[in-house]
This record gives C-alpha cells, structure tokens and sequence, in this order.
C-alpha cells in the first residue's frame, strides 16, 4: 500500500492518522505541494484531482481523505473509526464534516495562494483570513461537543474519524497562531489524541519530508 502525500496537509495527515491508529504498514511516497509536484505529468496521471492524499492499494487508486479514511475503516474494521450505531455514525461524520467541509476549504494553501496573488490581498491580511475562519469553525466545533456526553476524545473514549481531523487542523491553527482559548472540550480532544503514538508517528514532524 502506497500513500501519495505531503507532510504539511491537512487533508494527507488525516490519512496518516487513521493507518497508524488501524497498524497498516504503508509506503509514504512525498509529493511537494510548493515546489508543484502534484501538477507533474507523471502525478497528474495518477491523481487526476492534481490534489493529495492519494492511496494506492495496488488494485486501486483512491483520493479524498474522507473517502480513503472510511474504505480504511470498512476494509481493515478494527480498531473502528465509527460508531456502531447509525445514529452515532452520523453525529460523528458531522463532526468530521465541520472541519474538513467547512473550514478547511476556507484555509487551504489553494485559497490563501488565490487571495495573495490574484487578489493582492497583503500576507497580514490572509493570515487574519485564515484565523478568523479557523476560529470561527472551532467556535462551532465547541458548541457541537458541548451538546454531546463528557468524553475523553472527540466522541467517547476512543478516536474516530472526527479526531483524525481535528488534529490536524489544530497543528496547522498553531502554525497561523490561532486564539485557541474557550474551546475547552476541542482542545481537551485534541491533548487526548496527542497523547497516543498513533498521532505521534502521523505528526508532519515524524514525516521523512518533513521541513522545519
């Protein structure tokens, strides 16, 4: 198994989480988003989308770290990353859906690139973009959790695919120094994740790529 992905995604560390939470030995292959190498030929005839994670199983090529992450959960079921129950299932992919439907999109390089080259928006003016839409969703985020029982992750007491988002948009919030404060069951989510070798291994700094 063959995973295509940059170490500074978003969207390829949740990937990462969720193979090291399930124990599959993968090969980490590193495609540089900055230096363009997702829009090469020999890319673009993998990864139609020109986007990352992709995941090669050597039968099939698989995109978008939603889908991977849940044929992941189906194939290889244990641990599962989704509750038992349909009702659960949904409350969780909801959750997982805030981050990487809603706020994601508004604070991917893509977007922040168009909004400084084309629209000449100034670097301080992106960055107060990025963290207002950031913590903007994580505000949504907290009050989503609040509704929910006390646990210790995001959803009962084991990670599911809502932590394997969370976490990496925690790290890349870090990065634009977000205010992170009065978010105390999202942070607490995301101290608990942290704490386990699983997101330790998946973290952009444990990546062979990864650059300082």
């Amino acid at each position: 198994m063959k995973l295509y992905n940059y170490f500074r995604s978003s969207a390829s560390y949740r990937v990462r989480i969720a193979l090291q939470l399930k124990g599959i030995a993968y090969e980490y292959i590193a495609v540089h988003l900055p230096k363009g190498e997702h829009l090469q030929a020999d890319y673009a005839a993998l990864a139609p989308n020109h986007l990352v994670p992709l995941l090669d199983t050597g039968s099939l090529r698989l995109g978008q770290s939603m889908a991977i992450i849940e044929y992941l959960d189906e194939t290889y079921p244990t641990p599962p990353l989704l509750p038992a129950s349909p009702l659960q299932r949904a409350q969780v992919r909801a959750l997982a859906q805030s981050i990487a439907c809603e706020i994601h999109p508004l604070n991917n390089p893509r977007v922040l690139k168009y909004l400084g080259k084309e629209l000449q928006m100034a670097e301080d003016a992106r960055n107060t973009w990025y963290r207002h839409w950031v913590r903007s969703g994580l505000e949504s985020f907290e009050r989503q959790l609040a509704l929910l029982p006390s646990a210790r992750f995001c959803f009962g007491d084991a990670p599911t695919l809502a932590d394997c988002c969370l976490a990496p948009q925690i790290f890349n919030g870090q990065r634009f120094k977000v205010d992170f404060t009065g978010l105390p069951r999202t942070m607490a989510a995301y101290e608990a994740c942290m704490a386990l070798p699983a997101f330790q291994k998946a973290q952009p700094s444990s990546c062979p790529d990864f650059e300082a």
